[in-house]
């Protein structure tokens, strides 16, 4: 699969760390040219200044994807540099938000408000920003990062739930509107996934990662290359028959 992205134009939104990263990884190994973009720049420059290094094309923007403005000059810049854009991985979130999300009745309105701008509205305004440079192009794919919290109905975190299950709905308005024009769209909806991050900063407790293991019908618990695999397979040429899909990665945690 080394060439299969290849000439590809595709820009990755919030790769700095984890999930995104990898997949700028895997999407530069497969050929393409990649856009890195994140709120945290420094974070975005060091995965290109790699990607570089190992010969591959790719480079680094700054976004918000809260704000309009920081959206669409992004997107705009990563497709004048690159010639266009053929797809999008938008795979941005504020983690911080997820620790303070409690219970309907205990949560601060803030933090669901703050989940709902990042997770929801932000990921309207990166298609918005998005969609006309693919029809321009006559067609591509865009894959957002979903979550298994959005179908299995967890006790907590209400705002990240309801947040991945609208973010599902809006990936499926695109495949239904867009999709007679070449365009797909589809989510990737990781389980429990242990981000090179989370693993170097000790932030999971041993018995909440075996918790997790036992809940799933894997052998391991997943990694973010898992995620990172499964969007470049949807933004590739072998994708291009699945639209309007919530693809679940998540070893067997949640059947459906």
């Amino acid at each position: 699969m080394a060439d299969r992205l290849a000439g590809k134009r595709l820009v990755v939104i919030g790769a700095g760390t984890g999930i995104g990263a990898a997949t700028v990884e895997r999407l530069c190994a497969e050929g393409a040219r990649v856009a890195v973009l994140d709120i945290n720049l420094p974070a975005a420059q060091a995965v290109a200044t790699r990607m570089v290094a190992k010969g591959h094309e790719a480079f680094a923007l700054a976004v918000d994807i809260v704000d309009e403005a920081s959206v669409n000059a992004a997107i705009a810049a990563a497709a004048d540099r690159l010639g266009g854009l053929d797809g999008a991985h938008v795979n941005a979130a504020d983690l911080r938000a997820i620790f303070a999300d409690s219970d309907a009745l205990a949560l601060d309105l803030a933090v669901f408000d703050r989940t709902i701008a990042v997770n929801l509205r932000g990921h309207l305004l990166c298609t918005r920003a998005v969609l006309p440079h693919l029809l321009s192009s006559g067609g591509g794919a865009i894959v957002y990062t979903s979550s298994a919290a959005g179908d299995s109905g967890d006790p907590e975190r209400p705002s990240y739930a309801a947040s991945k299950s609208g973010l599902n709905a809006l990936m499926r308005h695109v495949a239904s509107r867009w999709g007679k024009q070449g365009v797909t769209a589809n989510c990737v909806a990781p389980g429990f996934v242990m981000t090179p991050e989370m693993i170097a900063g000790g932030q999971v407790p041993p018995a909440w990662a075996d918790l997790c293991l036992a809940q799933t019908r894997s052998t391991r618990l997943g990694r973010a290359e898992d995620i990172a695999g499964v969007a470049a397979m949807l933004l590739s040429e072998d994708g291009r028959w699945i639209n309007g899909q919530v693809v679940h990665v998540n070893g067997g945690a949640l059947l459906n």
